[in-house]
């Protein structure tokens, strides 16, 4: 069998296959929200679902139910969002459910279509059913139209070898996704794991320590003005990460002429998260040139490192402190969704000052070490993004009549 996709899932049919409304395969039945009085959250009646804020992985999981249940999905149902930015979201039934406006309970007719390979078709078929809820601020998708969209169908005989096929595969995929994202989430811990390794290390434990207020100078940073007179290209904290600074980061603002001036940053500047959220106060990162002309706001605090301090050194170290934890409980501020760093508390921070020989030794081999990192971290999130886009890939083939 040969064959294609067109807008509303086929460029042509693949051979032995033949349109068909969904209304004359499917049993479609559209929800309808009980009475509010009704609704419970100790169990009592029957579980209700209103939307996909009660889809799970694989079946729903309620969280209220009704005692005047209205219309029912049954158990191996596929549950379909109809209305809202969800429309296209699907769950499939595990036991009885009532089911409210917002979705609805679609399952094959006997003799017409196996559940188990409409479940497939509407997946392939969802992109084309959301275009029949263009130009509306709300997307809705009433259930005439559903029961009228035409959508290719293979004979009987072939839907179960297919769906066992596509079944098959999609758990495939799924093992694959999840191993892939466990690789993921460990490759994200490789820059902590090497900065703690050399921190907490028993010749770090020998060095000279000394308040980075000695051994540095704090330089200013002014506040974005929205009214300011002079447009300039700003770091933010997604310019500060472990591996080196982040240019993608800078964007675009408004300061006064003068505090622009006075912002101004300087190749070899160590630039620190003064205020953010508890998960990014602290982020550091050093300012290598590039891009030239950029500013620090006041979001920042930046330090000059002397002569007894490398840039690239003291980057580290902080990066060692945020990674590991150390601004998440030390942090102030009053709200806890925002926490801030005080110059002073910068000031007051002891750092690690070895010979400046193991400064530029221990930069180079972390450096190297982060890079390597990040190398593993962007391969594996290029596997996961190839993995994400099979599902689609295999379904376009099975629809297309290629298995």
């Amino acid at each position: 069998m040969r064959g294609g996709l067109k807008p509303n899932g086929f460029i042509r049919l693949p051979d032995g296959w033949r349109w068909a409304r969904l209304g004359d395969v499917c049993e479609i039945t559209m929800g309808q929200s009980p009475a509010g009085e009704s609704y419970n959250t100790n169990s009592t009646g029957v579980p209700l679902l209103n939307g996909p804020t009660e889809f799970g992985p694989v079946h729903p999981i309620p969280v209220q139910w009704t005692t005047a249940p209205t219309r029912f999905a049954e158990p191996g149902d596929i549950l379909f969002c109809v209305r809202g930015a969800t429309t296209g979201r699907m769950s499939l039934a595990d036991r009885r459910y009532c089911i409210g406006r917002g979705l609805a309970a679609i399952r094959g007719k006997d003799g017409r279509v196996i559940t188990d390979f409409l479940r497939f078709l509407l997946t392939i078929v969802t992109r084309s059913l959301l275009r029949e809820t263009a130009g509306s601020t709300f997307p809705n998708l009433p259930g005439d139209k559903l029961k009228r969209f035409a959508v290719g169908i293979p004979s009987l005989e072939e839907q179960q070898p297919i769906a066992a096929i596509l079944n098959e595969q999609m758990a495939a995929v799924e093992r694959a996704r999840a191993a892939a994202e466990s690789r993921l989430e460990a490759a994200k811990g490789l820059p902590a794991a090497c900065l703690r390794n050399l921190f907490n290390s028993p010749a770090a434990g020998s060095w000279l320590r000394r308040k980075l207020g000695e051994v540095c100078q704090l330089l200013p940073s002014k506040s974005i003005a929205t009214d300011g007179n002079t447009e300039v290209q700003a770091i933010t904290t997604a310019c500060l990460t472990e591996t080196g600074f982040a240019p993608a980061g800078v964007k675009s603002a408004r300061m006064w002429a003068g505090d622009a001036s006075e912002s101004d940053v300087s190749p070899g500047e160590v630039l620190v998260a003064r205020s953010n959220t508890p998960d990014l106060v602290g982020r550091a990162a050093m300012y290598s040139g590039e891009p030239s002309g950029v500013v620090a706001t006041d979001l920042t605090i930046r330090i000059w490192p002397s002569r007894d301090v490398t840039s690239q050194f003291l980057a580290l170290y902080l990066s060692f402190l945020y990674l590991t934890g150390y601004w998440k409980t030390r942090a102030g501020g009053a709200s806890g969704s925002m926490k801030k760093i005080t110059r002073e508390q910068i000031q007051g921070e002891e750092i690690p000052v070895p010979p400046f020989g193991e400064q530029e030794r221990v930069a180079h081999l972390l450096n190297g070490q982060l890079a390597d990192s990040e190398h593993i971290r962007k391969t594996i999130e290029e596997e996961c993004g190839a993995i994400i886009a099979l599902p689609a890939a295999l379904l376009r083939r099975a629809f297309s009549g290629e298995l």
